[in-house]
């Protein structure tokens, strides 16, 4: 169809609104997202744990662990495996001292995470790839289809222009709003999850997927960091649902008759 065509049609149809002779309606309509991996293989599935670090504020490997088998138990067909949570952090520390040839060091109590940004996750992330530590995960629960990955949730603050809306009374005495932009000290929280999806039948990796989310507050406002973890979390869930199983993306049309 022409260019020309389409604005004729475009024409005719705001002609026939404007006349009175259409009627506007909106209908509720779900469109189907496939899944991004194929999980048929399997029918259970083992939230394993994840190399977290950014802030000590809250406990982000377990916290993720347990939303996630929340949420695929209630929006998922693979049965969840309930089991203690993995601490890779550990785990990779461990090896480090056991290669180095000498006792593991008494570490000093810090309130600084050991994993505080993506460079220092860099050298824990091998981990991924260990397939024989994989597999013998796997053969521990009759090879699952195994969740784990990384979490980096870290504290930012960031200045500069905001848009507002201003309420105002107009000349007829009505409330009404107008953008205004004005400089403003901001802080909050970032999220930063790895997701690595992992045969436990063979230990290989199947598929990985990054999402990163920031939730700003003003200056002022005292938000608790765990509140803050779980609004960022709210964002990601469908993303990472979706990996595992078709979702459906409700929406609206408009339907003329």
């Amino acid at each position: 169809m022409t260019v020309r065509a389409v604005a004729a049609i475009g024409s005719v149809v705001a002609a026939l609104a404007s006349a009175g002779c259409l009627s506007f309606y909106e209908i509720a309509v779900e469109t189907p997202i496939q899944a991004k991996l194929d999980v048929s293989p399997f029918q259970r599935v083992l939230v394993a744990g994840f190399l977290a670090g950014g802030s000590n504020n809250i406990d982000p490997n377990t916290e993720t662990a347990r939303l996630l088998r929340s949420q695929l138990r209630t929006k998922s067909e693979l049965k969840v495996i309930d089991a203690d949570v993995l601490a890779l952090v550990d785990e990779v520390d461990r090896r480090r001292g056991a290669g180095s040839g000498s006792a593991p060091q008494v570490e000093t109590p810090s309130d600084e995470p050991k994993i505080k940004n993506e460079k220092d996750l860099e050298e824990y992330e091998k981990i991924f790839a260990d397939v024989e530590f994989w597999k013998k995960i796997g053969e521990e629960y009759q090879g699952p289809l195994i969740v784990t990955g990384s979490v980096l949730f870290t504290e930012v603050a960031k200045s500069g222009m905001v848009s507002r809306a201003q309420p105002f009374i107009d000349d007829r005495g009505i409330t009404r709003y107008v953008e205004q932009r004005q400089f403003s000290n901001m802080k909050g929280f970032a999220l930063a999850p790895k997701f690595v999806f992992i045969d436990g039948r063979t230990g290989a990796q199947l598929y990985s997927e990054s999402f990163h989310e920031e939730a700003l507050y003003q200056d002022n406002q005292n938000t608790p960091a765990l509140s803050s973890y779980f609004e960022l979390m709210d964002k990601l869930l469908p993303g990472f649902l979706n990996t595992l199983s078709t979702q459906k993306i409700k929406g609206t049309r408009i339907l003329l008759k």
